[in-house]
């Protein structure tokens, strides 16, 4: 076995499974189904994962596999000009990172805070507008992501086999108590009833895009695990295995969230600060409430690094890859690097909050670019050097490898050739238009 190659099955499913399950699956996709006609939203967002989302993991996995290479060097090996695809996805990987980390090191601080005060931090927003000391948290989590990839695919198999497992754990815990709370009813129907007057076509908008960004898409991620991953794997099977644990953990955070939230009257639509202002809020409420709170920072951490591992291993297959570093090297230098562009994310709560472009911070903007304009667009070029400039049938070859009862393949590459790039021309068009009206709102 190559030093570079998944040890077992069972752990690129979990790793690749632990890059999609980030900190959007625990409060962005629940609040969104909630508010986007509840169950109808849940059954747009799977037909979707089915016609977007299993396509596109597909190609990027199988082109893993098939070249053996980074993103940049596998795009271009099947097309010269291609390469530009790979770049937008570690530029994404790189910019996604840089702010990722400074929330995971509000996750590091909210867990040491509980285990050693039994109580969170006292106030959110007078935590976030210290720049130094989440400067201080943001180093931490970094480190903490840095040593994991300094072990190669065996340290990133071996904490996401332990990391994924104790997550779902840990949630299951979570959801026990807080589904017995007082009207802890009303969370639960505000998920899953289905509502005809909150479903829309901004709903069916909202739920594609989300599958874009719960599965990873085009950051270079699933290419990269891929690689790594041997000969004869069954890739449908895999990618089926990952779309399952995503959806499936999205709609437990959901139900271990929402009922405490609606339980103590509070408010759903929150974003971030629902995991950082309102849950503790809910936690100190609750009898053992602070036991929970350390297992429920825990759970989101763990999410939290394995999407970290993830997006630093993409940067770091490419610079080993192109500059012919040591992975040690690589590792520790992009690590500081991805560190250094996250400082102004960290200032943009506090000494650079009133420092604004178009009314963005510098934290949202790193967002909206990669959000909006470098993934979305990387998408459409992808389908396109693959479907149209390269022969995908290569892809079917390599996808029969493994999968030789594969009888989808026409289906596939009309997918990719027509359906997926329509479908991501709709999500970069949506983006443009919250910009604008954010802008001129």
């Amino acid at each position: 076995m190559k030093q570079n190659q998944w040890a077992s099955r069972l752990g690129f499913v979990l790793a690749t499974a632990g890059a999609a399950i980030g900190l959007g699956n625990l409060w962005k996709f629940p609040y969104l189904m909630g508010s986007n006609g509840g169950f109808f939203f849940l059954i747009a967002y799977l037909v979707f994962i089915v016609i977007l989302g299993l396509p596109v993991m597909m190609l990027e996995m199988s082109l893993g596999r098939y070249t053996g290479k980074n993103p940049v060097a596998s795009y271009r090996q099947i097309h010269p000009k291609a390469g530009i695809v790979g770049v937008f996805g570690v530029l994404s990987a790189m910019m996604i990172l840089s702010y990722y980390s400074v929330i995971g090191g509000w996750i590091i601080k909210y867990v040491i805070s509980y285990v050693t005060t039994f109580q969170a931090p006292a106030d959110f927003a007078a935590f976030t507008s210290n720049g130094p000391e989440t400067t201080l948290w943001h180093f931490v989590f970094m480190a903490i992501t840095v040593l994991i990839c300094l072990k190669g695919v065996s340290g990133i198999e071996k904490a996401s086999k332990f990391m994924m497992p104790t997550l779902f754990i840990l949630l299951l815990v979570v959801i026990v108590r807080n589904v017995t709370l007082p009207n802890a009813g009303e969370g639960l129907k505000f998920i899953f009833t289905p509502s005809e007057s909150s479903f829309s076509l901004s709903s069916i908008s909202t739920a594609l895009g989300q599958v874009f960004y719960s599965l990873s898409l085009c950051m270079g991620i699933t290419i990269t695990y891929g690689s790594y991953l041997k000969k004869g794997e069954n890739i449908p099977r895999s990618c089926g295995h990952v779309a399952i644990m995503d959806t499936t953990i999205a709609v437990l955070a959901g139900i271990a969230i929402f009922p405490a939230v609606f339980s103590f009257g509070l408010e759903p639509g929150q974003g971030p600060s629902l995991i950082f202002g309102t849950l503790p809020k809910v936690f100190s409420e609750i009898a053992g409430g602070s036991i929970f709170a350390i297992l429920f920072f825990a759970l989101v951490l763990f999410a939290a690094v394995t999407s970290a591992i993830a997006l630093l291993e993409v940067v770091v297959s490419f610079v080993v890859g192109s500059m012919g570093w040591s992975r040690k090297k690589a590792v520790l230098l992009v690590g500081g690097l991805i560190f250094l562009l996250g400082i102004p994310s960290c200032l943009s709560f506090g000494p650079l909050a009133d420092v604004t472009l178009a009314g963005y911070t510098f934290f949202d903007l790193v967002g909206l670019l990669t959000d909006n304009f470098l993934l979305p667009i990387g998408g459409i070029l992808m389908c396109w050097f693959v479907g149209w400039k390269w022969n995908p049938n290569i892809l079917v070859d390599e996808i029969k490898d493994g999968c030789p009862g594969f009888k989808l393949q026409k289906v596939w590459v009309l997918c990719i050739r027509f359906l997926t790039p329509i479908l991501v021309l709709i999500v970069t068009i949506s983006g443009f238009i919250n910009i604008y009206q954010t802008i001129v709102g």
